[in-house]
């Protein structure tokens, strides 16, 4: 069973409120500092939600596969998490 995230959905609607404003600036064509600055707050607000997302899959999924002590789905959570990371910006 993979755990529970709505306590992440307050985030991402904000997040969401920070895109649609972001691209309202655009359109009204802001400064480009200002713009910038939603943009960097936003991936900031995106990063943090998915913070709180890694640890809980490590925290459950990560940890149900090592008490359970089955090595290969041991291995293949590493291997998804390694894969996911080598994938970041």
């Amino acid at each position: 069973m993979h755990p529970e995230y709505k306590d992440q959905l307050p985030g991402l609607n904000r997040i969401e409120g920070q895109v649609k404003g972001i691209k309202r600036m655009i359109e009204n064509r802001r400064y480009c500092v200002d713009i910038l600055t939603q943009i960097k707050a936003a991936k900031a607000a995106l990063h943090k939600v998915e913070q709180e997302i890694l640890k809980k899959h490590m925290q459950h999924c990560l940890k149900h596969a090592v008490t359970t002590n089955n090595e290969m789905d041991i291995q293949e959570k590493i291997d998804e998490l390694m894969t996911l990371l080598s994938k970041r910006i």
